[in-house]
């Protein structure tokens, strides 16, 4: 699917010249500039090239020790808006996104409708309701209006809910117009719906990032001027109370910092992602993003407390605990 590409919206104080940006990543990353990471055989991820090492010599240790210990394969990208510093490992890979996409449908549809249009209500059939449905699976007479489905979709990641925003929307292919025209994002596969999307296999491209992109696109919608002040917020505010990720980023960082998710799970190879605006007491936030999966069966069950420990080693190497 290609899409023109217009002008980006940058983040606020995110526009930087590629000069300026290797100079800031000099002090913990070793990766060049502009340098693509190379995807291993069957697209799983190699910790070995240079390219790939970035971030301190501390953390580039966790993430291997990491993928070693729970036989996964980690793709990290996080950075302190405030100081620029970034930590990244195998930032550029391709990973499966699952339903941490739906942080971006939510913010689609809050720009094509206004906060003021966001009452208007949806209605579906029995026969529409997947697994993992537990809000929209109770409103079926009723409806829900775009409001509610959208809070559905990202606080308690329901399928329902999120493939009847797709229709509406008008499928994944505007979700992918709205990412290249508002985003720059040239990067995100957006192809199938619910549960479709999530039941990915290694080397597929179909419904597929990049940390890095996840990370910029997130930044863009909440901390950015993609969306209107008050589409913004509401956004952030279904971010910042979602019921799914306790365990994930959420874990692996210090008590009291405000964290505004998405976590995604994938059907095969224990696939777990999150992505995250990070507020630290006193700091301009942090933006991460982390995409796993996991070798062996091909129902591999997930591990949550991977995506936790990978969030803190990333922290610690950003010198933001401090």
């Amino acid at each position: 699917m290609q899409h023109h590409r217009p002008s980006r919206r940058r983040p606020a104080g995110a526009g930087r010249a590629v000069l300026a940006a290797c100079a800031a990543l000099a002090v913990l990353s070793t990766t060049g500039c502009g340098q693509e990471g190379r995807a291993g055989a069957g697209g799983a991820a190699t910790t070995t090239a240079a390219a790939d090492r970035s971030g301190n010599a501390s953390a580039q240790d966790a993430f291997a020790r990491l993928e070693r210990t729970y036989r996964a394969h980690l793709g990290l990208y996080a950075i302190d808006t405030g100081s620029g510093r970034e930590v990244t490992w195998n930032d550029k890979r391709r990973f499966s996104y699952n339903s941490t996409v739906k942080s971006f449908l939510a913010a689609a549809v809050l720009k094509k409708n206004g906060s003021d249009g966001m009452d208007r209500v949806l209605h579906y059939d029995r026969a529409d309701v997947i697994a993992n449905s537990p809000i929209s699976e109770k409103h079926v007479d009723t409806g829900m209006t775009l409001r509610a489905l959208c809070d559905a979709a990202v606080r308690y990641s329901d399928n329902t809910a999120a493939n009847v925003l797709f229709k509406d929307l008008g499928g994944p292919g505007r979700l992918g117009t709205f990412l290249t025209k508002e985003l720059d994002d040239s990067v995100t596969r957006t192809d199938r719906v619910e549960p479709f999307l999530s039941q990915w296999t290694p080397g597929e491209r179909r419904d597929t990032s990049t940390p890095r992109q996840m990370a910029d696109d997130l930044r863009g919608l909440v901390l950015g001027d993609t969306l209107p002040t008050a589409e913004r917020r509401q956004l952030t505010t279904w971010l910042r109370n979602n019921t799914t990720g306790d365990t994930t980023i959420r874990a692996g960082v210090p008590k009291g910092w405000i964290v505004g998710d998405k976590t995604g799970t994938g059907f095969y190879f224990g696939a777990r992602d999150d992505i995250a605006v990070i507020w630290p007491p006193g700091r301009k936030p942090l933006v991460m993003a982390i995409l796993t999966y996991r070798e062996g069966a091909k129902d591999g069950t997930a591990d949550d407390k991977l995506l936790a420990d990978a969030a803190k080693a990333a922290v610690t190497a950003l010198g933001t605990d401090r």
